[in-house]
């Protein structure tokens, strides 16, 4: 098969096409035919050499959520079969023509959607159910602020945060990806080049603050985010991309009420991500179906051009994601 290689760490250039072996399915494993893959940071970081592949994924071949055709399966797998369309969240190695996906993890295409938009729903999905809905325990009609809004996990977050009854407020850094954040549902979007979103933030609550935040830019804004949020909010970190300390004002955290948490999901046991593909299954793919959440597909790129791709994400450019579609 034909794979994309991250040959050393580096730069958008190290990634090479090459050919490698099929992968050898586990009992518990379904080999897949990858049609489409989803582009996502954790993939530019590993590019980069700052985040190494947990035991058992391909350790230069990228790649965390694809979408295929099942071609092969173990002998414990006995809900699903050769044929059938799925996608699935991957610890690595979607990045090439065929990818050894634990059963566990896959996932019907949602009725309606192509192969690429099906790429792009795993990682940015599972992340926002663990994260928001898990850890951060939002409910209806409670407030969710995202930062980077118009990223691959901001449009998702918006979409299911809304779609499940929640006021949404979120940042972006132009007009345009203001504009496209509201009209994907958020409810305000702060531009935060241009804006304090702190004192926005607190303007459009009355003072009150939102009840959960999803961070993934850390730095500066880690206080910030403590001063936004209300009485028993939940703080989340899934990134943080303006650096991992910053001086914090403890006494707010205690007399709030304050959580502050965060993950990692890349590491986590099949087991742990198989309890969300089921929530995925049962609360979001039928408002996938029914029109109510959309994939948002910035730009596709061949397996030639990942190089691009990565440039593309490492610019910020794109609002939505950044799909590589394999050969044929």
């Amino acid at each position: 098969m034909k794979a994309v290689i991250i040959t050393q760490p580096g730069g958008p250039e190290v990634l090479q096409v090459q050919e490698r072996p099929l992968p050898i399915i586990k009992d518990d494993e379904v080999l897949v035919k990858v049609m489409a893959a989803g582009i996502n940071r954790p993939d530019v970081a590993q590019r980069s050499g700052r985040y190494p592949a947990p035991a058992g994924a391909p350790v230069d071949i990228p790649g965390l959520e694809l979408a295929g055709t099942i071609t092969q399966i173990g002998a414990h797998v006995k809900n699903l079969a050769i044929g059938d369309n799925i996608c699935a969240l991957v610890a690595g190695g979607a990045y090439a023509e065929y990818c050894a996906v634990p059963a566990e993890l896959c996932l019907p295409l949602p009725e309606g959607l192509s192969m690429a938009e099906a790429a792009s729903l795993p990682e940015t999905f599972f992340t926002v159910w663990s994260n928001v809905f898990d850890r951060g325990n939002l409910k209806s009609v409670e407030s969710l602020l995202v930062h980077g809004g118009s990223s691959g996990i901001g449009t998702a977050a918006i979409q299911m945060a809304k779609a499940l009854g929640s006021i949404v407020y979120t940042t972006a850094g132009t007009k345009e990806k203001c504009d496209y954040c509201e009209a994907l549902g958020a409810d305000k979007c702060i531009n935060y080049k241009t804006d304090d979103f702190e004192k926005e933030i607190m303007q459009l609550t009355q003072g009150k603050g939102v009840d959960v935040i999803l961070d993934m830019v850390g730095g500066t804004y880690i206080s910030k985010n403590i001063n936004s949020l209300a009485d028993d909010g939940r703080l989340v970190f899934i990134n943080a991309m303006k650096g991992f300390k910053a001086e914090v004002d403890f006494l707010k955290v205690m007399q709030k009420r304050l959580v502050i948490t965060g993950s990692t999901l890349r590491p986590r046991p099949n087991s742990f991500k198989a309890d969300i593909a089921n929530n995925l299954k049962q609360h979001i793919w039928p408002l996938i179906e029914y029109g109510k959440i959309k994939p948002i597909i910035y730009e596709t790129f061949s397996m030639e051009d990942a190089s691009k791709a990565h440039e593309l994400m490492e610019s910020s450019e794109h609002m939505g994601k950044i799909i590589l579609k394999m050969d044929s």
